[in-house]
């Protein structure tokens, strides 16, 4: 049973934000201070990315493990009580998730999911020197100079001989 009553449950389950969480302003400052520039939920894309690169198209969704059901995770676990709820709740987030990152992706950006976990104090140094990697490794693959090749069937001459058909057609 739940040692709180229904009312404290839920005052406790509203005071719970969806932005300027934790670990949503540890990366924040973590890209801030290391010269990466960004806004915040920026509301003309599918999902309102928590973080929005627009030089490197690349949103950043700094997810809890709980509320968007990270799998392995020993932070993921459902309540004992209102099972059902939680177990449809997370489902559904899960597949908003997805749906928010194909229409990104249709769109041309760049989705990168940072797990609250990840963010702990022992794992956060690896984390974030991972995603710096992975913004300057998108900046430079958007970049690069592309080689195309153009394939002609023969040289043309700039002053070709006139056919005896074509000659036919125009002194008619």
């Amino acid at each position: 049973m739940d040692s709180l009553t229904p009312q404290q449950r839920h005052a406790n389950m509203a005071a719970i934000h969806g932005k300027n969480t934790k670990p949503e302003v540890v990366v924040r400052k973590w890209l801030w201070g290391h010269g990466y520039r960004y806004r915040l939920n920026h509301p003309r894309l599918p999902g309102k990315p928590d973080i929005v690169m627009r030089k490197y198209r690349t949103c950043i969704f700094v997810n809890g493990c709980f509320w968007h059901g990270h799998e392995g995770c020993r932070y993921y676990t459902i309540p004992k009580t209102n099972t059902e709820f939680w177990v449809n709740k997370v489902k559904r987030n899960k597949e908003r998730d997805s749906k928010v990152q194909h229409e990104l992706a249709a769109m041309g950006w760049y989705s990168i999911t940072i797990w609250e976990c990840e963010l702990k104090p022992v794992k956060r140094e690896d984390t974030l020197k991972s995603l710096a990697y992975t913004l300057n490794k998108i900046f430079l693959q958007d970049r690069t100079v592309r080689q195309y090749e153009v394939f002609e069937e023969e040289q043309m001459m700039a002053a070709e001989d006139m056919t005896d058909e074509y000659r036919n057609k125009t002194t008619r």
